[in-house]
């Protein structure tokens, strides 16, 4: 398996972001932002410099984890769609062959099958302009978005059944939804799985709170044999939202990033589960 993660947990800084990831032995990074700026915001000149800095620092993107999806179903879908395209050319222009989307957050007082014919008709727009560029999709379940429980993220993978629509698979985010990641959900979508977020949690007094991997109820022991016995050899991506269990300030930074990393590693390691 390969181990990556999504540096702007570590620090705005990609140098840092890298030198961080570097000392815990990665090589790919998935690049949701860097300087303060979301990926989509930044101009080609400075999606340039990353990508001179990423060759000098020997490193390869893994995927985009671009916010596309994160917006309401009501809203408008037409800019959004003008951002997916810059997403796919992004993806172009760093080399990567994935970019991660989410399905849209629904009203809270309303059903959310009432909005899957919107759903399906969005994600199969974004679905085609990606196969035209051979780029995959990896859909993230995501709390208050359409495909947030699994039957509904099998829903839309079923539905288009693409080699280009795959799962981004969160255990903590369905153990914030109350659904157990490996006894429920695994079973559920481990034929879509493409990607993986290493992201674990657990319930505390203070509510849910995210916790390094295998402190929490994500089963991420359990989920990683599974798919090492499945022949998975995909990206393993660390986002760990330590922050969140009150031990660092920020998000995760250099301290609480290298935590989470060493916490997967040495599940790798009981697992006698390769990575690099």
């Amino acid at each position: 398996m390969i181990l990556t993660g999504l540096g702007d947990e570590i620090s705005p800084q990609l140098k840092e972001q890298l030198k961080v990831m570097r000392g815990e032995g990665i090589k790919y990074l998935e690049i949701r932002g860097v300087w303060g700026k979301n990926i989509l915001d930044l101009s080609f000149p400075e999606l340039e410099r990353v990508r001179r800095e990423l060759e000098e620092e020997g490193f390869k993107i893994s995927a985009i984890g671009s916010p596309i999806g994160k917006i309401k179903i009501t809203d408008d879908f037409e800019e959004h769609l003008k951002k997916f395209q810059k997403a796919l050319d992004i993806a172009k222009a760093l080399h990567a062959s994935y970019i991660r989307i989410f399905s849209y957050y629904i009203p809270t007082q309303e059903k959310p099958d009432k909005f899957r014919e919107e759903v399906i008709r969005r994600m199969e727009k974004k679905l085609r302009l990606a196969e035209k560029e051979k780029i995959i999709l990896l859909h993230e379940n995501e709390r208050g978005i359409y495909g947030d429980l699994p039957e509904r993220c099998r829903d839309i993978l079923q539905y288009f059944n693409s080699p280009n629509l795959r799962a981004n698979f969160d255990p903590a985010n369905f153990v914030f939804e109350g659904v157990k990641p490996y006894s429920q959900a695994y079973p559920i979508l481990k034929d879509f799985i493409a990607y993986v977020h290493i992201k674990d949690a657990k319930r505390s007094p203070q509510g849910i709170v995210c916790v390094p991997a295998g402190e929490g109820e994500g089963e991420i022991p359990q989920i990683l044999k599974d798919l090492h016995q499945n022949g998975y050899n995909g990206f393993l991506s660390l986002e760990p939202h330590l922050a969140q269990a009150g031990r660092l300030s920020g998000f995760s930074g250099p301290e609480g990033f290298s935590i989470a990393a060493r916490a997967l590693k040495k599940i790798l390691d009981q697992l006698k589960i390769s990575y690099e």
